[in-house]
């Protein structure tokens, strides 16, 4: 497999839209390696933790639903012959990301933030905090936090361990608005509050791969791609049909999940991403910085990522996580 070229704008892999996640792990060996999926239990989390048990990791996923986190397992180890794990989590409850973080064992390989929530209804934690940047970002953050020490393990065991963070074209819709984030003050959108959560997904890899680098720790923030999934589940009736015949008249492609899976799959086991941190992804290689998304889907802005503005959330998401540490405390 050729190495990733760099050239004067972006990184570029072998590997392209259409690719899936079994294609980018062909070949690759992962026999051994823990790697925890996010939100596993359907859709591109599912398609990824599949290819990488297909691969021969030992793969954890994670879900608020035990039927489907159960089926989920099935059907991957009826197709892989790999035992999956199956461990519930629920990022707007911190005392649920403390008990998979405590009854964590051994080292972690990569760990894929892959869960989410798209476009709900104003919903807040116990916290307080809005429920897209809560369970979207600060959940994740606290998880990461919380297995540092397990991804350094494996850093030092086998030279590198990956963090994945799921971001999306919807960062567009708004930066992090640092003296609001949680709608307290400005009235709830939506779309806008997604967006935030999708900037600061970016973000928290660019901090991250920053502040952990030194420890063998890189992370990354990955675009799946259009992909019709749960995500969209709160979105009104019709606009999925709607969007879906825009796609069709301009020609663009809608991805399966396992296509949807492959640039997460890249950033969190490919060989070609090596070494390389704090970089946004879409299909399979390091999206373009645009000034505008214009088709929806393709490019980055460069809030998302801004290094003043990725230190400035690290310190902001650590003050509210250290203010709750536990749910109702």
């Amino acid at each position: 497999m050729s190495a990733p070229a760099v050239g004067a704008d972006r990184l570029v892999t072998p590997f392209g839209e259409r690719t899936t996640a079994a294609e980018v792990l062909e070949g690759v060996d992962l026999s051994g390696r823990a790697m925890l999926v996010t939100g596993g239990s359907s859709g591109i989390g599912t398609a990824t933790a599949h290819a990488l048990a297909a691969a021969g990791a030992r793969v954890t996923i994670t879900t608020r639903s035990h039927d489907d986190g159960m089926l989920a397992r099935a059907s991957i180890e009826r197709a892989t012959g790999t035992a999956v794990a199956v461990v519930p989590l629920d990022l707007a409850d911190s005392s649920s990301i403390a008990r998979l973080v405590a009854e964590w064992e051994g080292p972690l390989d990569a760990l894929v933030l892959n869960a989410g929530v798209m476009a709900p209804p104003l919903a807040r934690t116990p916290e307080g905090w809005e429920s897209q940047f809560a369970i979207n970002h600060l959940g994740h953050v606290r998880l990461a936090l919380g297995l540092r020490a397990a991804l350094a393990a494996a850093a030092v065991e086998r030279g590198e361990a990956r963090v994945v963070s799921l971001s999306s074209s919807g960062h567009g819709s708004s930066p992090v608005l640092f003296d609001d984030p949680h709608f307290d003050r400005r009235p709830y959108d939506a779309g806008v509050a997604y967006g935030q959560s999708k900037t600061a997904n970016a973000l928290f890899a660019v901090v991250a791969d920053r502040r952990w680098r030194e420890e063998g720790i890189r992370a990354n923030a990955v675009m799946p791609g259009g992909a019709w999934t749960r995500l969209q589940r709160h979105w009104p009736a019709g606009r999925q049909e709607a969007i879906a015949a825009q796609a069709a008249a301009a020609g663009m492609h809608v991805k399966s999940v396992e296509q949807a899976a492959a640039t997460s799959v890249l950033a969190a086991a490919s060989p070609p991403l090596t070494g390389i941190g704090g970089r946004y992804l879409e299909d399979c290689g390091e999206a373009e910085l645009v000034t505008a998304i214009t088709d929806g889907l393709h490019g980055v802005l460069a809030h998302a990522l801004d290094p003043v503005a990725a230190e400035l959330l690290w310190e902001l998401s650590v003050a509210m996580l250290e203010e709750h540490p536990v749910s109702g405390s």
